[in-house]
């Protein structure tokens, strides 16, 4: 399982012109899910997520969480995070697991990024989103369970 991990001033989603989520403060989450993760994977990235200690304190240093600074979260599924380009110029997405497997693991990361206590919306899986990060930093994590 893998994840981008963004910290934004703002970012939103929308799906022909119809804005589907929007938020503050807070992460955008692209979501990759693999053929071989499981839901202790999802619990277990959604936990590193929530405590990733990303935004400043009052001195300017990273040392707060996104539970911390009271923000919410945007997941969107993407299984790009897969892509192989070692042969050609074109991307190979064998390596990401099916939306059998992807989508309701995607569903139980977002479950358990809210039991953790950050507030989430989602894209919408499968559909074709326009996604705009307000990057705050910029400040980019990748993530891997």
């Amino acid at each position: 399982m893998r994840a981008v991990i963004q910290r934004v001033s703002k970012s939103s989603v929308n799906i022909d012109g119809k804005v589907v989520a929007d938020i503050g403060l807070g992460l955008n989450i692209l979501l990759g899910v693999g053929p071989d993760d499981n839901e202790e994977k999802a619990r277990q990235l959604a936990y590193k997520a929530a405590h990733l200690r990303i935004f400043s304190d009052s001195e300017g240093k990273m040392n707060l969480s996104v539970i911390d600074v009271q923000g919410q979260a945007i997941v969107v599924s993407q299984f790009t995070l897969y892509a192989n380009t070692q042969k050609g110029h074109r991307p190979s997405f064998v390596g990401a697991a099916g939306p059998e497997i992807a989508s309701p693991l995607c569903d139980r990361f977002v479950e358990f990024l809210r039991k953790e206590g950050v507030p989430c919306q989602t894209g919408v899986f499968g559909e074709h989103m326009q996604v705009e990060i307000s990057n705050d930093g910029p400040v980019t994590i990748l993530l891997e369970i």
